[in-house]
């Protein structure tokens, strides 16, 4: 009981923040004012209901959309980009999102979730977009990761954007072009930014098969001239490090995937639920290729690796057949060297030739012996 009373104390006073936060904030206020609201707008059986325009955009305050949605129905979609907590706080008090989601929104870095708060769906999507190169090196970023975190509930969708990429404003305007989709409301939006993002999921998975390939082909051909083997393994290594940031946003995607297709939601339509399953399948399928991508580029790297020890165990034959040859020499004159009187063959007169005829015979057998048996 004292645990859960501690519990509670630490609890109640992050509450009371957020409220005073909440209260601080004007939801009112002018939407052409410099804001992390992307675009806000009532939807109605479809369409989009006209509003004030910013920057080339009917726009809403989220307030004014509530109280559209409250007085004629539809839903509202909200979308941000990077909100501060200030920022933020009206949003949440006006449509009631709980704190810990909030804070998971606003400070980023979350883990691909699903989570129900009451009757709001917090869903945590990892967008991965692909950084073009022209030359793949151990120090090339490969993919580009962002966040996108979608609020749905009964009657409003919030989307919450984090990273330079992965705009949503394409796939609004492609969703606003289909009214029978967008007339199913909030979970239609749900599924079409889930499809979005494994789209990009497959199209970023293409790429790196690419650049895996490419740096297959490089550790079993013949190295270029100059260039040691093993050269590749830092290209490996880092290509490596991005399919493993790929497979972060993919893996715990897989269960909320499966939740939103399989388990029946109230706030979910059951035809939208159908659709889920397609990206779901989707997912797996991604998701059974980033596993093979670094499975493929473990062995590639063991491969490098055995590559360059076959290398190097290359030049420690040469290097002792070498030295086997120089030792031929190096002993005849060593033993010729010593200072005694009397030794054979020391004051004859064809010794010095003989001598030397006899170390170029030796060196030269050993040479053609070590060159046989592929040591040279």
């Amino acid at each position: 009981m004292s645990m859960i009373r501690d519990l509670r104390a630490a609890v109640r006073p992050s509450l009371r923040k957020s409220s005073a936060v909440y209260s601080s904030y004007d939801t009112t206020r002018d939407p052409s004012a410099s804001s992390a609201v992307v675009d806000c707008a009532v939807y109605r059986d479809g369409r989009r209901l006209n509003g004030r325009r910013v920057k080339d955009t009917e726009c809403l305050t989220p307030h004014e959309a509530m109280t559209r949605v409250r007085e004629g129905g539809g839903f509202a979609w909200i979308g941000l980009h990077e909100p501060t907590e200030a920022e933020f706080a009206g949003i949440a008090a006006e449509f009631g999102l709980h704190p810990l989601a909030v804070e998971d929104a606003v400070h980023a870095h979350q883990r691909p979730k699903l989570e129900r708060y009451d009757d709001t769906l917090f869903t945590v999507f990892k967008t991965i977009h692909y950084v073009d190169h022209t030359e793949l090196t151990a120090t090339s970023e490969v993919v580009e990761t962002g966040e996108v975190m979608c609020f749905t509930g009964k009657d409003f969708v919030i989307t919450v954007r984090h990273g330079g990429k992965g705009s949503l404003r394409a796939l609004r305007h492609r969703l606003q072009d289909d009214p029978e989709l967008l007339a199913k409301g909030p979970s239609a939006v749900l599924h079409s930014i889930a499809d979005h993002v494994v789209d990009g999921y497959i199209a970023v998975a293409a790429a790196v098969q690419d650049d895996i390939d490419e740096v297959e082909i490089d550790v079993f051909s013949a190295p270029a001239k100059g260039s040691p083997r093993g050269s590749d393994a830092g290209r490996i290594y880092q290509l490596k490090r991005e399919v493993l940031e790929f497979k972060r946003a993919v893996a715990p995607l897989l269960r909320p995937m499966q939740q939103l297709s399989e388990r029946p939601m109230r706030l979910v339509d059951p035809d939208i639920q159908k659709y889920f399953r397609d990206v779901a399948d989707h997912l797996a399928r991604v998701h059974e290729e980033v596993v093979g991508f670094d499975e493929l580029l473990n062995s590639i790297l063991q491969a490098n690796l055995a590559q360059a020890t076959v290398a190097q165990n290359e030049d420690m034959r040469k290097i002792t057949s070498w030295a086997a040859i120089v030792a031929v020499p190096t002993m005849i004159c060593g033993v010729y060297g010593m200072n005694f009187d009397h030794m054979p063959e020391l004051h004859w007169r064809y010794g010095y030739p003989l001598v030397l005829g006899s170390i170029v015979v030796v060196c030269v057998s050993i040479h053609r012996t070590l060159k046989r048996n592929g040591w040279l």
